[in-house]
């Protein structure tokens, strides 16, 4: 059969010859030509893209072409609740998404979207590079419900506040703004604990929302602000750092039961060098985004004294820390 049948015999699925894969294990099997295809929210250029994007080329070149990962940048696919539902049915073979979307499918994942856990970036890739990013990796693959196979970690760094009325100095200056964040009950509950109104929202409305007036401002980190083009409609930066939530890369379970135990334990190698240098692009892109960002007279305020925002959330620590408190207290164990 040609490539041309083979993409036909595709073109209702994701993945080109899923039909192929789908059937019983074959030797013939072993031939099929697959192309994954890949979701990401950011445009092309950005880390995660970038880094899921060589993932696919190492995987081309290690197979002759059998295997291949065709992407699809900027919310093509949809926003991520979309692109999860899609990645679960395996019409998506590929995604990255931000934890603060896993959460409320992989609740023991939530724990990473406490506010303030980490300490500052660098602790929360030591978990993320060690046994507990491990094992929470694995809490994903294992939830009967998800139907996701967690690949690897991608850094996101930390989020921060920005908006378009006013400089955020204090926190009382956040009070009475409306807030778009990730739809997840944990990050609402946080926004208002610190004197906000929590909007959740998906990425892919932000734009639109912050320019009609329909949310004050958001919550993400510098790359995001800048290169969604955020930052033309919010003037006001303010480095809260309130947040520093992971994102994973996960395949489909449903495309990854059909492949051979050779293949998934090449694209398992292939996720942890991407790990490494999404890493490594994220903190160039994330310089980039802030000289842009400055040179375009936007309003980037240091927030010395963060006790106060601390303080603030400590509600939402109440009502959801103890039932992590064993993990967060080894998360703040990581030296």
């Amino acid at each position: 059969m040609k490539r041309r049948d083979f993409m036909k015999l595709g073109a209702g699925f994701g993945m080109t010859g899923l039909a192929a894969t789908l059937a019983p294990r074959s030797p013939a099997r072993a031939q099929t030509k697959s192309v994954f295809k890949a979701s990401d929210v950011q445009p092309a250029g950005y880390p995660t893209v970038l880094a899921t994007e060589n993932l696919g080329k190492k995987l081309e070149a290690a197979t002759s072409g059998r295997l291949s990962v065709q992407m699809f940048p900027s919310m093509q696919l949809g926003g991520e609740k979309e692109t999860i539902e899609q990645t679960q049915i395996g019409a998506i073979q590929l995604l990255r998404v931000s934890v603060g979307s896993m959460g409320p499918i992989v609740d023991d994942i939530n724990v990473v979207n406490m506010p303030f856990l980490f300490r500052n970036t660098a602790h929360a890739e030591k978990m993320m590079d060690g046994p507990i990013g491990q094992e929470l990796l694995d809490k994903i693959t294992a939830n009967p419900n998800a139907g996701l196979v967690a690949l690897c970690w991608m850094d996101a760094g930390a989020r921060s506040l920005y908006n378009t009325k006013r400089p955020i100095k204090s926190i009382e200056d956040i009070k009475g703004l409306k807030f778009r964040v990730i739809g997840n009950p944990i990050f609402i509950d946080m926004m208002n604990a610190l004197g906000g109104n929590g909007v959740a929202m998906g990425y892919d409305q932000v734009f639109s929302a912050l320019q009609t007036g329909v949310i004050d401002g958001a919550e993400n980190n510098p790359p995001s602000y800048v290169f969604s083009n955020h930052y033309t409609a919010a003037k006001y930066l303010s480095l809260t750092e309130h947040l520093i939530i992971p994102e994973v890369l996960v395949f489909s379970k449903k495309a990854w039961a059909a492949l051979s135990a050779d293949d998934q334990t090449l694209l398992k190698k292939f996720a942890r060098e991407a790990q490494l240098e999404e890493r490594d692009l994220w903190n160039k892109y994330e310089q980039q985004a802030m000289d842009k960002a400055k040179a375009a007279g936007c309003q980037i305020v240091e927030i010395a004294d963060k006790k106060p925002f601390q303080d603030a959330v400590k509600p939402v620590w109440d009502k959801y820390g103890p039932k992590y408190q064993d993990m967060i207290k080894r998360i703040q164990a990581i030296e």
